[in-house]
């Protein structure tokens, strides 16, 4: 088989391929360049379960980032096991026709409990006195010792939260050519998140975006020279474009105010009780699913909520199969959001009642995506003095809550998730493979596309 790498370049499009990426302009002038019409919802977990599976969120099931798991009553994002996915990966295909086929995937989420022959995927330690230490997880779990020993811990808080920087993209890379030079895998699946960050803050017509272009070229470059000279094809790709956004919607504050949301009184703050909601709505950018206990009552909600400024789509039942959507763990109603809109999580009316994880970065306690953690709240007077004393306060043992996220959302400048009408807005598939590819590919043509490079026959990509 053919040495292979893919690079997931998150929030890539055409339009940002130019003058602030003169390495990936020149090297996308000499190779074939189509758009993916993204899966939606266009976010990252569904996007990459889709290019690795070749099939459609109603057979591989992760309908987005996260969902609500209903045996359990709770709402979970950014789980971790690869056993959510419920359809094969294109590493099983490949090595069912090669038994010496091996995988490295360093970064593509669902990354534990795996098949994969070699990973990598951030898994902060969480310690029993409530801290929260940056950290990350490899199979072989030694690899791990080998990456941090060279390359210093997993830098988490540059990966997520106010100090996201090219610091976590960089150490990804590193860690994959290290990763390469260890065990060189026939196929290795980068991801690199930066462009995701300040794309997601100041919305990609801000002119601040070009450092950001030129930190994430000078990273390609370095990735690509090091594995063609290894020999290896090359494949750069993005999972979905990021759209300037000014419209924030606050789907479960409409769902509230009409009764349908039951809270929990706790401390003076207020928790949102899903198992005694009638309805309530995981968002997750652009999209959201709405969960409804009573069938009886789908259709007054989607009634509710096709009113709301800011919803372009509101779809139930059959109607999610327009998006290839209707998979089992799916809400009751899609929600999909105009171009110009976005979903938060919000559910309180107050926020003298908002819950302490609201202020936090916490990405696992809140029900429902935030990119307001990427801001620290600029309301904060003193505010590096204000972490500095957080900071030896946690050192010394004492608990402590890092409440410096503001609950603005109208500071979010971009968004994702739907699919953007301009295709300059669609995900970039560049590769110097002489396989011709039309001018757009499906998000499930990508799993083909990679089998392609792989020289993987015929017969076994019908597997």
């Amino acid at each position: 088989m053919q040495k292979t790498v893919v690079l997931s370049v998150v929030g890539l499009t055409n339009s940002l391929i130019g003058k602030n990426t003169p390495f990936l302009a020149k090297w996308a002038a000499a190779a074939q360049n189509t758009v993916i019409r993204p899966v939606l919802p266009a976010v990252t977990c569904t996007a990459q379960s889709t290019y690795l599976t070749g099939k459609w969120p109603e057979e591989h099931g992760i309908v987005a980032n996260g969902w609500y798991f209903r045996e359990e009553d709770e709402i979970k994002l950014w789980r971790q096991s690869n056993k959510l996915v419920q359809a094969p990966k294109i590493w099983e295909v490949a090595k069912a026709q090669e038994p010496n086929f091996t995988v490295a995937n360093m970064g593509w989420w669902y990354n534990m409990n795996t098949t994969a022959d070699y990973t990598l995927t951030p898994r902060p330690q969480y310690l029993a006195d409530g801290r929260k230490l940056p950290d990350c997880y490899t199979q072989p779990a030694e690899l791990r010792d080998q990456l941090q020993e060279e390359l210093g811990t997993f830098p988490l808080f540059n990966y997520w939260g106010p100090k996201t920087s090219i610091k976590s993209s960089k150490w990804i890379a590193d860690a994959s050519k290290i990763t390469d030079d260890l065990y060189d895998p026939t196929l290795t699946l980068i991801y690199l998140p930066h462009l995701d960050y300040n794309l997601q803050r100041l919305g990609p017509g801000d002119p601040r975006i070009a450092r950001d272009l030129q930190e994430i070229d000078a990273v390609c470059a370095d990735l690509i020279q090091y594995y063609e000279a290894k020999g290896a094809q090359v494949v750069v790709l993005s999972e979905y474009g990021i759209s300037d956004v000014n419209n924030p919607v606050h789907i479960n504050r409409v769902l509230r105010e009409n009764g349908y949301i039951a809270v929990r009184h706790e401390r003076g703050t207020e928790l949102l009780d899903m198992a005694m909601s009638k309805a309530f709505a995981v968002a997750d950018h652009q999209i959201a699913h709405v969960y409804i206990e009573n069938p009886a009552h789908i259709a007054e909600v989607q009634q509710l909520l096709q009113q709301v400024p800011g919803v372009q789509e509101v779809l139930a039942g059959e109607e999610r199969n327009k998006y290839r959507l209707a998979h089992e763990r799916c809400g009751e109603l899609v929600v999909v959001a105009d171009e110009r809109s976005w979903f938060t999580y919000y559910f309180w009316l107050d926020d003298k009642k908002a819950p302490d994880y609201a202020r936090m970065v916490d990405i696992h306690k809140k029900p429902g995506y935030d990119p307001v953690e990427m801001f620290a709240d600029p309301k904060i007077k003193f505010l590096i003095p204000k972490v500095a004393a957080k900071v030896l306060k946690k050192k010394l043992g004492f608990r402590m809550v890092m409440d410096i996220i503001p609950l603005d959302a109208t500071l979010i400048k971009g968004s994702h998730g739907r699919i953007p009408e301009d295709k300059n807005e669609w995900p970039v598939l560049l590769t110097k493979n002489q396989q011709k590819l039309p001018q757009e590919v499906q998000a499930v043509d990508v799993f083909n596309v990679i089998l392609s490079h792989l020289q993987v026959s015929k017969k076994e990509m019908a597997l």
